[in-house]
């Protein structure tokens, strides 16, 4: 024999799955391109896919890693072949402010924010400026799509009716609303499961109000697991991030109402599903068993000697002159 010793790892459970996980990797890359490729393949800048996939215009899958999304090569071909490639996907995605958009469908800009303020015009993003101000965003295409419509003539041209200027005057404000709606639908497009959907639903209320709809502490846990991760706009507890979780978390009323039905709805679907996972109940009493054999003693933690009975505790005295009284053998 030539006395080499061969050696066979068990294969558990874990080192199989991330075997599988690694044979099957390069074929979902393969088949996939990163968002930043996807962009560049397309035409598009990185914020303008962001919004296409957003708006459920380009179609994503999750990464075999479970990191990020990723874009098949299916869908970049479907849209490579689309009529007026790739001027027609840019024009889609295009977004305005305030002024261009007051500009497109030929209002002043105090006309556009008060048509957006009633619900009319419906914003697609947001961010903060420098003086920590919200700007607000909209298709370029819904706005033009709105000023060709006639039925809308009347919004456009003439004046507000006294309804309309007295929720304007009483501080009426539709553009967080009606933007967590959009949002809302986003996440629930790429929910792959009950809990996560409830997950998406439950983002949008405030967590004061979650611990009300959802008694079961293991519930609560698990929609939080799966909760969508927030929107980063600033650092915890500056005031950029304060004003983002103002428009993330729903406080009109009919809106908490209709949220909190869509919740309890999602989350009987997903008990049914699969409940949440609580530990097994300990009974009265009972010890877990050992998982296995008790130690044998070693030369560094051999077994511990048992004191005579009667006899003091090592290091400890029997009185002030204990060491002037003899010891009995």
């Amino acid at each position: 024999m030539s006395g080499t010793t061969i050696t066979h790892q068990a294969r558990t459970p874990a080192t199989a799955e991330r075997a599988a996980d690694t044979r099957h990797a390069p074929s979902t890359q393969a088949s996939s391109v990163t968002l930043s490729r996807a962009a560049r393949e397309l035409g598009l800048k990185r914020s303008e896919l962001d919004i296409a996939v957003r708006l459920g215009r380009v179609r994503t899958a999750p990464d075999g890693a479970g990191s990020g999304r990723r874009v098949p090569r299916p869908e970049i071909e479907r849209l490579r072949g689309e009529d007026g490639f790739p001027q027609s996907l840019r024009e889609s995605v295009s977004v305005v402010g305030t002024a261009q958009g007051a500009a497109l469908i030929g209002v002043a800009k105090a006309r556009f924010t008060r048509l957006a303020r009633l619900g009319v015009l419906v914003p697609v993003k947001f961010y903060l400026n420098r003086y920590r101000a919200v700007v607000w965003l909209y298709l370029a295409d819904e706005l033009r799509r709105f000023a060709a419509d006639e039925r809308n003539a009347p919004l456009l041209k003439g004046r507000l009716s006294e309804a309309q200027r007295s929720r304007l005057e009483a501080g009426l404000d539709l553009r967080p609303r009606n933007w967590r709606g959009r949002h809302l639908g986003f996440m629930l497009r790429q929910a792959h499961d009950p809990w996560t959907r409830a997950a998406a639903v439950a983002s949008l209320l405030d967590p004061l109000r979650i611990s009300r709809l959802v008694r079961d502490p293991y519930e609560r846990s698990r929609l939080n697991r799966f909760r969508p991760a927030p929107r980063e706009h600033g650092w915890p507890g500056s005031p950029v991030t304060r004003i983002t979780a103002a428009i993330l978390t729903a406080d009109d009323p009919e809106e908490v109402e209709w949220l909190a039905a869509e919740l309890a709805r999602e989350l009987a679907a997903a008990r049914e599903q699969r409940p949440a996972p609580k530990p097994a109940a300990r009974r009265p009493g009972h010890r877990p068993a050992c998982s296995g054999p008790a130690p044998r003693p070693t030369a560094s933690h051999p077994v511990p000697r048992r004191r005579p009975p009667g006899r003091p505790a090592p290091g400890r005295t029997r009185g002030p002159l204990s060491w002037f009284r003899p010891r009995s053998s």
